[in-house]
C-alpha cells in the first residue's frame, strides 16, 4: 500500500498522520535526490506547505503554479506519481519541474524565476471569463520576489479584476542568499510578533497593488498552515491574498539546513575523470586579472558560488555585484558601467541569459560596449530538462551586430580567452559547459576570429567543431576513421562569430561536417551553410533539431540526437562511398 496519499484519502488524515506523511515525504525525496541528483534543500523546506495545499484545496480542480518549479517533488508524490518517482530527472522518467504533459496536477510548466504570479493571474482570468469556479495559487520564494516580472504582474491585478492567492515562501535563499532592498523589506515584515503594528504599517505596499497581506507564519508548522489556508480559501471568494510564511530550507536534513547553498542542487557522482569546472577557472582567472586591472567588475544574478565567483566577491567586494534574480537588470548594469570605463564580466547560465535578449541587443551591442558575458552550462545541461537546456545561445546571439562569440575547446583555452577579453574593446560572449573533462594536446596562440587545426590535413573530409564536447566527438570520429584509412581534418572553430572566412575559403574538400552542442538553426552549422550557399560543397550538420530537449544525462542526449563520434564517422564513411 502506498505511504503517500492524495485527494480524499489525504483529507481523511489527522494532524499526527499528516506530520508522519511529511516525514515520509522527506525521506523519499532525500533518498531519491541523493541517488538521481536534483534540488534537495528547496524541496525539504516546502514539504509542510505542499501537504497543506493538497489538504485544504481541491487539486487538480484548484490550480497551483510553482514559481521556478524546482520545489515540486512533494507535489509529485502527492499527485499519483509515487511509482515513477525513482525515475526523477532520468531519461524517459518524470521531470524535476512541473510539466503539463505529465499530470493534470501540473497546470503550468515552469523553470525560470518570476513567472508564477503572471501565470496565476492569467489562469484566474480565464476562469472568470469561462464562468468557472476554482482557486488559483502561486507559490513563490523570496528570491523570485526580486524579479521584476513579479511587479509587472502585481501592477495588473486591479486591471484584471480577479482573485488569486500568492504564497510567499520566505527562506532567505534563492540559490545564493537573497539580496536587495525587497529582501530587507521582507526581513522587516518577518520580525517577531511584538512588532505587529510596525509590520502592518509596512505591509501596506501590497494593499496598493490590490492584495491583502497576511503574515508572517511558520511555514513548517503544518497545523497552523492548514488553519490559515482554510481561512484564506474563503477569503479568495472576494479578495486576493499574499500569505507570507517562513520556512527552513533543507528542513529535516541537518547538513542541508546548515549548507542550503551547497545543497540547493545535488549532482550525481560521476566516474568520469573531470579536470575542473569551467566556473572555477572563471573565478580563479578573474581574481588574478583583477589584481592588476582595477576596471574589472564581476556581476551575477543570485548565483555567486555556482558560477565560481565566491573568491572574487570576497577579495573584491567593491567590484562585485549580485543583483538577485534580475537578469535583465544585471545586463543593463553591465552596459552602463562599461560606459564609464569599467570592464564588467557578467557570469550567467545559458538558460537564464535568454531573459536578457533585448538588453544584450539594445543596451550592450547597439552601443558597442566592452562587456564580457561568461555563459555557463552552455549546451545540453542534462537532467533539468527543457527549461534549462543551454542549446539556444549561439543561435540568438549570432544574429546580433557588434557581438563576438567565442567557444573554448578546453579550460586552458578558456583562460586564454579571458586574458584576451581584458584588452578586447567590444561586446564579447564566451560560452562553455559545466565540466571541463579534457585538455587537448594541440594549443596554438589565440588570435581574434581565427580557428585552429587540431589534426593534420585530411584528404577526405573536414570536420568543423566548436566547444569541448563537439570537439571530443569529432576527434573520436577522426580516430575511428583513421583505422579505416579515412583521413579527416578536425578544426576548432573557437570563434563562431566572426567565422574564420580565410580558413573556410581555403578548404578544398567537398565534404564538410559541422558539429556543435547547440540547435542547428542559427548556430555554427547554419552559419557555415550560409557561407557555402553558392559553392559546390556537400555539408552535413550535427546539431540538435528544432525542438525542446527533454531531461536525461548529457551523454544519453548527445547519443540520442546522433552527436557522437561513431555517428559522425559512420556518416563520413557512407558519404565517401
Amino acid at each position: 500500500m502506498s505511504q503517500f496519499y492524495s485527494g480524499k484519502s489525504l483529507k481523511s488524515l489527522n494532524i499526527s498522520q499528516l506530520n508522519t506523511l511529511c516525514e515520509n515525504l522527506r525521506q523519499k525525496i532525500m533518498s531519491t535526490v541523493l541517488k538521481n541528483g536534483g534540488h534537495l534543500s528547496s524541496n525539504l523546506g516546502a514539504i509542510e506547505l505542499t501537504v497543506a495545499l493538497h489538504y485544504v484545496f481541491d487539486l487538480p480542480q484548484d490550480k497551483v503554479v510553482f514559481d521556478v518549479g524546482h520545489q515540486c517533488y512533494a507535489h509529485k508524490l502527492l499527485s499519483g506519481r509515487e511509482d515513477a518517482f525513482d525515475t526523477l530527472r532520468k531519461k524517459g522518467g518524470i521531470s524535476g519541474f512541473p510539466k503539463r504533459e505529465e499530470s493534470e496536477f501540473d497546470c503550468y510548466n515552469t523553470g525560470h524565476a518570476g513567472t508564477s504570479v503572471s501565470a496565476a493571474l492569467g489562469i484566474a482570468k480565464a476562469r472568470d471569463v469561462a464562468g468557472k469556479d476554482f482557486n488559483v495559487i502561486a507559490v513563490i520564494g523570496d528570491g523570485s520576489f526580486n524579479n521584476g516580472l513579479i511587479y509587472e504582474a502585481f501592477n495588473s491585478l486591479r486591471l484584471l479584476n480577479t482573485n488569486i492567492l500568492v504564497v510567499l515562501n520566505d527562506n532567505g535563499m534563492s540559490i545564493s542568499p537573497t539580496v536587495g532592498s525587497m529582501h530587507e523589506y521582507l526581513e522587516l515584515l518577518s520580525e517577531s510578533s511584538e512588532h505587529i503594528a510596525k509590520r502592518n504599517k509596512h505591509a501596506n505596499i501590497f494593499d496598493r497593488f490590490g492584495f491583502k497581506y497576511d503574515g508572517v507564519y511558520d511555514g513548517n508548522n503544518l497545523e497552523q498552515l492548514i488553519a490559515k489556508l482554510t481561512e484564506i480559501k474563503e477569503r479568495l471568494k472576494h479578495e486576493s491574498v499574499i500569505l507570507h510564511i517562513i520556512t527552513k530550507k533543507g528542513k529535516g536534513y541537518e547538513f542541508c539546513e546548515e549548507n542550503p547553498e551547497a545543497t540547493h542542487g545535488i549532482s550525481i557522482s560521476s566516474s568520469d575523470s573531470v579536470s575542473t569546472e569551467y566556473s572555477k577557472v572563471l573565478g580563479d582567472t578573474l581574481c588574478r586579472l583583477a589584481e592588476s586591472d582595477g576596471r574589472i567588475v564581476a556581476v551575477t544574478a543570485a548565483m555567486t558560488s555556482s558560477l565560481g565567483l565566491g573568491d572574487f566577491f570576497e577579495k573584491y567586494p567593491q567590484r562585485s555585484v549580485d543583483v538577485g534574480i534580475c537578469e535583465e537588470h544585471a545586463t543593463i548594469l553591465c552596459s552602463s558601467m562599461a560606459t564609464e570605463g569599467l570592464k564588467p564580466y557578467y557570469a550567467v547560465y545559458s538558460t537564464f541569459l535568454q531573459r536578457s535578449f533585448d538588453e544584450i541587443l539594445i543596451d550592450i551591442c547597439s552601443q558597442n560596449l566592452s562587456v564580457t558575458m561568461c555563459i555557463d552550462r552552455a549546451g545540453v545541461s542534462g537532467a533539468d530538462g527543457e527549461t534549462h537546456q543551454g542549446v539556444f545561445d549561439l543561435s540568438f546571439l549570432s544574429m546580433i551586430p557588434n557581438l563576438t562569440i567565442a567557444v573554448p575547446k578546453d579550460v586552458n583555452e578558456f583562460k586564454e580567452m579571458l586574458k584576451f577579453s581584458v584588452g578586447f574593446n567590444g561586446p564579447l560572449a564566451i560560452r562553455y559547459p559545466k565540466d571541463g573533462k579534457r585538455i587537448f594536446k594541440v594549443s596554438t596562440s589565440l588570435e581574434y576570429g581565427k580557428w585552429e587545426k587540431l589534426t593534420e590535413s585530411g584528404l577526405d573530409a573536414v570536420i568543423i567543431a566548436c566547444g569541448e564536447r563537439a570537439i571530443t566527438e569529432s576527434l573520436i570520429a577522426s580516430q575511428i576513421l583513421k583505422e579505416s584509412n579515412v583521413a579527416v581534418e578536425v578544426i576548432n572553430a573557437r570563434f563562431v562569430k566572426p567565422l574564420d572566412r580565410e580558413m573556410l575559403e581555403g578548404i578544398e574538400h567537398k565534404h564538410i561536417i559541422t558539429v556543435e552542442d547547440n540547435v542547428l538553426s542559427g548556430g555554427l552549422g547554419s552559419l557555415v551553410n550560409t557561407f557555402y550557399a553558392d559553392k559546390n560543397k556537400a555539408i552535413k550538420n550535427f546539431a540538435y533539431p528544432d525542438e525542446f530537449i527533454s531531461h536525461g544525462a548529457v551523454s544519453e542526449l548527445m547519443r540520442d540526437y546522433g552527436i557522437t563520434g561513431e555517428s559522425i564517422a559512420e556518416y563520413i564513411v557512407n558519404a565517401l562511398r
